[in-house]
């Protein structure tokens, strides 16, 4: 139901908020789910990570694009721009590395390295071949820094705050709400599990909130996947 305005109302926003995130859940672990369960081709690893990535894309994308429309809403609304592209390239670049220098600099090294149930599980998917490992690249910065902005950010964020009166509260809410989500999607196990993935994806948020665009956020998002598998692989493979 639409209000006299033209406007959709705060229900039907709510409505198609849920129903897009929970589908948009459910592409995201579809593919894992499927490879690692069957194991074809190898299961978690090689040329399928790749696989893996553009399905994330093509149908999380097409998932977000529909929704917004029925929202009434372009990709501009979710912070799908190229203004200032240059210097919100040049911040997400200097966080990203940041954090990968902090990680890979003091952090791992001192919390178990090779040892860590994280980089065990990096280290299993990979297959030791050239494909394989930009396979993995792809990945992390298809799926992750690209798909996972547009969903967990722009869309999560900007489409739930249009839920509340003030648009101020919605945005603060909508911004933990999505912070305690991708957290949580990302199953961590204990405590340095859980500051591993929030402090990124605090990060990963405020980023976003400054510019009111995705670009500094997915930069930052996928240039730290990018090199975290790379050095990974380096350090530790």
């Amino acid at each position: 139901m639409e209000i006299n305005d033209g406007k959709i109302s705060r229900k039907k926003t709510l409505i198609i908020f849920v129903c897009t995130i929970i589908t948009g859940f459910i592409l995201f672990a579809l593919p894992n789910v499927f490879f690692g369960v069957t194991k074809i081709n190898g299961g978690l690893s090689g040329v399928n990570l790749l696989f893996i990535a553009l399905f994330q894309l093509t149908t999380v994308s097409l998932l977000i694009w529909f929704s917004l429309r029925l929202l009434k809403k372009d990709l501009k609304f979710i912070g799908w721009s190229a203004k200032n592209w240059k210097s919100d390239t040049l911040i997400g670049l200097i966080v990203g590395l940041a954090w990968t220098a902090l990680q890979f600099g003091v952090l791992i090294p001192n919390t178990g390295g090779a040892e860590r149930a994280d980089i065990a599980q990096m280290i299993s998917w990979f297959d030791g071949t050239l494909l394989g490992t930009l396979s993995f690249v792809a990945l992390g910065v298809i799926g992750g820094g690209i798909t996972e902005e547009i969903y967990n950010r722009g869309y999560f964020i900007n489409v739930l705050k249009d839920t509340f009166k003030d648009p101020k509260t919605g945005t603060w809410i909508a911004a933990t709400l999505s912070i305690a989500f991708f957290a949580v999607g990302h199953l961590p196990s204990d405590a340095l599990g859980w500051f591993d993935i929030l402090v990124p994806t605090i990060a990963y948020t405020l980023l976003f909130l400054y510019t009111k665009r995705l670009t500094a956020s997915i930069i930052a998002h996928g240039i730290y996947n990018m090199t975290a598998i790379l050095l990974t692989y380096h350090l530790y493979y």
